[in-house]
């Protein structure tokens, strides 16, 4: 299980005096009780891999976008400690779908379904992120639809 996976690596990096590991998956383990919390289960049950996952997504992005918006802002040392936090977060995450992969199933589906006009982007869309089942970023098949159907 994930969840037990990083209680045991924070346990190593707090031996190790690793700040930024420990902080981050101190950071994972409070969002995971929230997440239990949340779907009015208690904070003690253990969470689901699924569940793990996604929550694990939602930071890594949270991580991205404060790292966009400091460095908007002029605030290197920040964006820096939230890269250094994401880098972290990403060891636990499932490997992600690279573009010839995305692009492979969103062909299939396209003749698949017999699309052939933008408006029908959404469809397709859906389609190839419903293939993936989470393994797969929005903006990456987002961009290779839009290159299919141009």
């Amino acid at each position: 299980m994930i969840a037990d996976t990083i209680r045991s690596d924070m346990h190593s990096a707090m031996k190790a005096r690793d700040e930024v590991k420990v902080r981050t998956l101190r950071s994972a383990m409070a969002a995971f009780t929230n997440e239990l919390v949340a779907k009015d289960r208690k904070p003690t049950e253990e969470i689901s891999d699924e569940e793990a996952v996604a929550v694990l997504k939602r930071l890594a992005k949270q991580r991205k976008e404060a790292a966009e918006q400091f460095r908007a802002g002029d605030r290197e040392e920040l964006a820096v400690r939230e890269e250094e936090e994401l880098a972290v977060i990403e060891q636990y995450l499932p490997k992600t779908a690279g573009q010839e992969e995305i692009e492979k199933v969103a062909i299939a589906k396209r003749d698949a379904l017999g699309i052939t006009e933008k408006k029908d982007m959404g469809r397709l869309m859906g389609a190839v992120m419903k293939e993936f089942a989470g393994r797969a970023d929005g903006n990456d098949v987002k961009q290779v639809v839009d290159n299919l159907l141009s």
